[in-house]
């Protein structure tokens, strides 16, 4: 087949969706019945990862350390059974596994980087293989290869959150991924990359949305589909409130927002390379299919003053002061200057003559906390620092939320949370959105008071 930019696809299943061999096989036959899906980007079977993070961040016995790894030996097996056990598959598997291990007992991996994006890299490794299996089982054909995406997926040297190479990556997708394409149905991982000298990079938390959206724009493809267990993006958590209600269509302004204010369905830099590149974003649940989905694009047809209330646990509010701030030039500059060296990334900021408040994301089961004591001692070598812990960011994402009117503005959301104990409030920095620090206990309840108030019509 010839492929171009107006019909490739390519699609994304997370780790639910590639859980075991059912959910391979249901991932499958919807790849089949889109015969413009040519590269496929998956993560690691659900649960898997979480026990990685174990073997790369916690003090474990030698007994503790073997019985997570044969939690991961029996997903993986598990599925492998399910298949049959095909010689060629089971040796690659087996391989895998032997590796994971050897690497989990070296005995710097607590404090390695590098191990630690190693050992993390596994479990899309594996799953690419299994899925790989699965693609051509249910074909009945061989129509399908798994391709180690590192090859292509070219990043610098920060273990852990990689920063990605886009014109290396390109064209190394150019010369060994483009002509896969035109044979084959590619099944690759999302997550990893690789360095300059052969190592192992990891591109975060979330990292596989990201990785998917960088593969679309290499390949030059005209849509991404992100394949989950939600049919789409809500209007809010459909965990937190029944009434939360799925959104047909959203901007990649509007997007974008929501990805960065704690909507788990999409990784903030997802959007990135799809706007850089003019790639469509479809969400979709892989369980339901046909329950249809949120597509994600430069322009839409309807842009409603409230769109959704996003909510993002585990935030960290770091507060700095000092007298010298007062008519002083350069204290911001010296303040970010720490941040940047620490590989900070602030999401909200308030400043008061002689202080400034500031947070960022500390999220669990990462492979390094965001906020390190080396930060901090910096930070107080020129100004009092206060860190607070269990709060939560909710965000309010639009249209034009900056403005203070009837139909559309703050002035409804205000007074909705007028009687809320809100720590910090960011307001008027974007028309896309209002924000709320606010105690972690309280934050469901607030999110749910406002969608009920804003989307309740």
């Amino acid at each position: 087949m010839s492929l171009t930019h107006s019909n490739l696809t390519v699609a994304k299943f997370g780790g639910t969706s590639v859980a075991n061999h059912e959910a391979m096989s249901r991932c499958a036959r919807l790849i089949l019945d889109n015969p413009e899906i040519r590269l496929v980007v998956v993560s690691a079977s659900a649960g898997v990862t979480n026990f990685l993070v174990k073997l790369g961040n916690e003090q474990l016995s030698a007994n503790e350390r073997e019985y997570v790894l044969q939690q991961i030996r029996n997903i993986e097996n598990s599925i492998l059974n399910d298949l049959g056990r095909p010689a060629e598959v089971e040796q690659i598997i087996d391989e895998l596994l032997v590796q994971l291990a050897e690497t989990a007992n070296q005995p710097d991996v607590l404090t390695s980087s590098k191990l630690k994006d190693e050992i993390l890299s596994f479990g899309e490794r594996m799953s690419s293989v299994l899925f790989a299996e699965v693609m051509n089982q249910v074909a009945a054909d061989n129509i399908s290869v798994a391709f180690d995406g590192r090859q292509v997926l070219k990043t610098d040297s920060s273990f852990g959150k990689a920063e990605p190479q886009v014109e290396a990556t390109k064209q190394q997708a150019e010369s060994l991924l483009s002509p896969l394409l035109e044979d084959k149905i590619v099944i690759t991982q999302g997550f990893i990359g690789q360095d300059n000298f052969g190592n192992t990079t990891t591109l975060g938390r979330g990292g596989s949305d990201y990785s998917a959206a960088l593969f679309a724009e290499a390949v030059d493809a005209f849509a991404l589909q992100i394949w989950t267990d939600v049919p789409g993006i809500y209007t809010t958590d459909p965990r937190i409130t029944d009434k939360a209600r799925p959104i047909p269509e959203i901007s990649f302004d509007e997007a974008a927002e929501m990805a960065i204010f704690g909507a788990k369905i999409l990784h903030p830099a997802t959007l990135i390379p799809a706007i850089r590149s003019g790639v469509k974003v479809f969400v979709g649940s892989s369980i339901e299919p046909e329950a249809g989905g949120t597509w994600i694009s430069k322009t839409v047809d309807h842009r409603p003053a409230y769109r959704a209330v996003a909510l993002r646990n585990d935030q960290t509010l770091i507060t700095v002061k000092s007298p010298e701030m007062l008519h002083a030039t350069g204290f911001l500059a010296r303040v970010f200057a720490i941040l940047a060296k620490h590989k900070l990334s602030v999401d909200l900021i308030t400043t008061s003559e002689i202080s400034v408040a500031l947070t960022i994301d500390n999220p669990p089961n990462t492979p390094m906390a965001e906020l390190t004591d080396a930060c901090i001692q910096d930070l107080s070598g020129f100004c009092d620092v206060k860190v607070e812990s269990d709060l939560a960011l909710v965000a309010v994402i639009g249209n034009h939320v900056e403005y203070d009117d009837e139909e559309g503005g703050s002035g409804r959301i205000f007074s909705t949370v007028t009687d809320d104990q809100l720590r910090l409030i960011c307001h008027g920095a974007s028309k896309h959105n209002v924000c709320f620090l606010v105690k972690q206990g309280h934050a469901k309840d607030i999110v749910r008071d406002l969608h009920d108030d804003l989307f309740s019509a």
